[in-house]
């Protein structure tokens, strides 16, 4: 599906001095390990996934185990007057039936907070009672031997509704409002004001204007959502297994919720298949099986979302209006962007993410890679009779991208020079860096033109023009060029935050790195896995950091027990911070046991150093001990321990960016359209990023096309659509269309490599594929056939309409 021009190993990170530092001193004739970061090694994982003994929470089995179904509001919006459940009571097999009025349900509603001053505080309840704010929201749970049995019950519950008018769209005036707090459902408003905006529009040489819509769409990770919860009486204890990629602080908001102490709560994420942010959610149906657990005293509880529950009640994401003005010189210079942005939240404020996850992104980062002194930005969140909207991979960015890059395909065209062009005058460059977006993020990478250059190279330019050219003369089916420019905000510190202003900071992580008695390492990382490769990846940076080969580290994730403090899996951030925690917990439980042998040996520890499990002096042909040898005494033959030397041989490390790490990128593709039909057929696709130092160029390439394909998906097929009532209209993958495999192109993924700033170099990558199609395919359309594509997803049906 890809070719790759990615370098089989990368290049040392200059801006990693502390990687460094220990080795520099040492004479270059010898012996060293060979760099396990930016190799291509087998993936840890990979024995079990593709042998099928991935642990999942579906597969998990505990003696006397109950499962759980819960019932869903076949309204968008009513009232509820009544709930009957004594005839699912009475089922056999039932063994409980739990509704949103009980006590122990009403006492803990979720409320995500939020210190920006418009925002409009909000509860979700655990389960509804007084109402229902959106199809598919729960009001009861049964209790019942098997899951069939459990259905059984819900279909046996009889609940009175009173139905009230839905609002659906967010840009629209609401007849009832969502929540009575917010009489106009706004429950989140920002504006972004820096320069002279009016001024600059007046004096402008040429005005673009556009009115653009993107589609409602979600993640569909490959397992829906899963939780198996037990309460252990005794010890006051509750155990939560979850496909969660935020464990940690699933903990800390169960815990609260609760009234536990946290050190009560054990969250474990096993194996996940996929999450893209759907799973970076606390959701009211987690809390529920973890009341229910309570509730059933030592009875574990289990619920598995089959594929109908999760397109009607997991969040969704991207539905968004952007109206949008730009102000350009007659040679094409970008002077003022003003924009009005509408993100449509969904019924709540999702925990803890706020309704401000999408506005707020959308806002801070809409224009993108390019220079920009005057900027005017109202972005706004407004809640609807719809599922939640929450965090998706690229939260916010692939709309923003979509609505930035016409701007500048439009301007291009009205000015009479090429879309390629425009943005090589316009994009931020190394010499600007750092440089201040006028959202006041600040921007560390700057190499934008770069992957713009070598994209354009990929895609052969000239001879594509000349093709188009050509074609247009012999009158064959047009073919266009589609070009996105991007910064992608990863790993971010806690002095980065573009969202909301919650009451914590995802900056740090923390790792523990411990080597055994037997000389092998392991590796208590915070970070979470939904795919991405983190056994492997972790294992690279510590096996380089510790001195030890590849196969001597153990990664262990995803159990609060077992590791320090992490935030999970968003943002790409794990790379970045994740791994920066893991080289500094490396490094420093290397430093210690080359003291020991420093001690031992009665030589300075300057002139000893680690590579392959072996203690190495300067100068000396052979090792001076193997790490296995020097563990043993720290753990087992502490009569040996020099003074001032603890026994044990371990370390852990937090590390925080403060900032974070912009990530740069370019896209190019090229399209062939059908005259008589609309349809769509990609010739060509193209993409360039800036991923700092690579630690798995095959873990890389795999992030970069997986997102890229997940883009296309929503510029393309999928879209989550609402009647009037509220109702869900594509509730199955009948209806909401998914890529296959024979519906992705042949991708060219190409590199640059400029190290970040931090210990080991990296920038994220996880979701910078999915920023660029919907611009590319919409700027390869009005390439090819002059017209301007105002609203997503891209279906033949809407080319073969503007085409006439």
């Amino acid at each position: 599906m890809r070719k790759s021009t990615t370098p089989e190993s990368a290049d040392p990170a200059p801006g990693a001095a502390e990687a460094a530092a220990s080795t520099d001193a040492f004479d270059a004739t010898e012996p060293a390990q060979r760099p396990v970061m930016g190799r291509r090694v087998e993936r840890k994982e990979d024995l079990r996934l593709l042998t099928g003994h991935g642990r999942y929470v579906s597969d998990l089995q505990l003696p006397r185990m109950r499962h759980v179904a819960f019932l869903r509001s076949p309204y968008g919006h009513a009232g509820i007057d009544g709930i009957d459940a004594s005839q699912a009571r009475r089922l056999p097999g039932v063994h409980a039936v739990f509704t949103g009025d009980m006590p122990a349900f009403k006492a803990c509603p979720l409320r995500a907070r939020s210190a920006l001053p418009s925002y409009v505080e909000t509860e979700q309840p655990v389960m509804a009672w007084e109402k229902v704010r959106f199809a598919g929201e729960t009001l009861a749970a049964v209790v019942a031997e098997d899951r069939y049995r459990a259905e059984d019950g819900i279909e046996r519950i009889d609940v009175k509704y009173a139905p009230l008018p839905a609002t659906v769209t967010a840009w629209s005036e609401p007849e009832v409002p969502v929540h009575d707090a917010a009489p106009d459902n706004v429950l989140l408003q920002r504006t972004f004001d820096t320069g002279d905006v009016p001024q600059q529009i007046e004096a402008a040489h040429l005005v673009v204007e556009r009115e653009l819509i993107t589609n409602r769409h979600a993640g569909n990770p490959m397992e829906c959502r899963a939780g198996v919860a037990l309460w252990d009486a005794a010890d006051d204890k509750l155990t939560f297994w979850s496909g969660t990629q935020i464990p940690h602080l699933a903990r800390n908001m169960i815990a609260e919720l609760l009234g536990l102490p946290e050190g009560n709560v054990r969250v474990i994420a096993p194996d996940v298949g996929g999450g893209f942010g759907t799973k970076a959610v606390l959701y009211p149906e987690d809390v529920a099986l973890c009341l229910i657990a309570r509730e059933m005293r030592g009875f574990p509880v289990k619920w598995v979302e089959d594929r109908t529950e999760h397109l009607l009640a997991a969040t969704h994401a991207r539905e968004h209006r952007y109206l949008v003005k730009a102000g350009f010189a007659a040679d094409g210079r970008l002077l003022a962007l003003q924009a009005d942005v509408t993100c449509n939240v969904g019924a709540y404020s999702v925990y803890p993410w706020t309704a401000g996850i999408e506005p707020l992104m959308a806002g801070g980062l809409l224009s993108g890679p390019y220079r920009l002194q005057h900027y005017l930005c109202t972005v706004r969140g407004v809640t609807t009779n719809t599922s939640p909207s929450g965090p998706y991979r690229g939260v916010a960015r692939p709309a923003s991208v979509f609505a930035m890059e016409s701007l500048l395909d439009g301007a291009a065209r009205e000015l009479g020079i090429s879309p390629l062009e425009i943005r090589r005058l316009n994009l931020i460059q190394p010499a600007d860096i750092p440089y201040r977006m006028p959202s006041r993020l600040v921007d560390d990478s700057g190499y934008y033109g770069e992957c713009l250059e070598k994209a354009i190279e990929a895609i052969d330019y000239d001879a594509f023009r000349a093709e188009q050219e050509h074609r247009r003369q012999t009158g064959g089916n047009p073919i266009g060029l589609g070009l996105a420019c991007y910064n992608e905000l990863t790993g971010l510190g806690r002095a980065a935050a573009a969202g909301p202003r919650m009451p914590f900071r995802t900056g740090h992580d923390a790792c523990t790195v411990r080597i055994n008695p037997d000389g092998r390492v392991t590796v208590l990382s915070g970070v979470t896995a939904q795919g991405q490769g983190l056994e492997t990846t972790m294992a690279q940076v510590v096996a380089d950091a510790v001195g030890v080969s590849y196969d001597a580290v153990e990664v262990r994730l995803g159990d609060t027990n077992e590791s320090l403090w992490g935030f999970g899996a968003f943002s790409s951030r794990q790379a970045v911070i994740g791994g920066g925690a893991a080289h500094r917990s490396g490094t420093a439980v290397r430093d210690k046991a080359l003291l020991l042998a420093a001690k031992l040996f009665e030589v300075p520890q300057e002139e000893l150093w680690l590579a392959d499990g072996q203690i190495r002096r300067a100068g000396k042909p052979e090792p001076l001990a193997s790490l296995a040898e020097i563990a043993r005494v720290a753990y087992l033959e502490s009569n040996r321990l020099p003074d001032g030397i603890e026994p044990g041989l371990e370390a852990t490390r937090f590390y925080d960016p403060i900032r974070g790490a912009f990530a740069a990128g370019a896209q190019a593709a090229t399209l062939e359209i059908d005259r008589a039909t609309g349809e769509l057929r990609v010739l060509q696709w193209v993409c360039v990023e800036d991923a700092g130092r690579v630690i798995n160029p095959m873990i890389v390439d795999g992030q970069i096309a997986g997102s890229i394909a997940q883009g296309l998906g929503g510029t393309l097929y999928e879209h989550l659509i609402y009647d009037d009532a509220g109702n869900l209209s594509t509730g199955t993958l009948m209806d909401y269309l998914m890529p296959t495999t024979a519906e992705i192109p042949e991708l060219t993924i190409g590199h640059v490599s400029h190290a970040a700033d931090n210990p080991i170099g990296v920038r994220g990558v996880g979701e910078g594929g999915t920023l660029g199609p919907n611009a590319c395919v919409a700027g390869a359309i009005s390439d090819a056939l002059g017209i301007t594509i105002t609203q997503l997803p891209i279906t033949p049906g809407r080319v073969w309409e503007a085409l006439r």
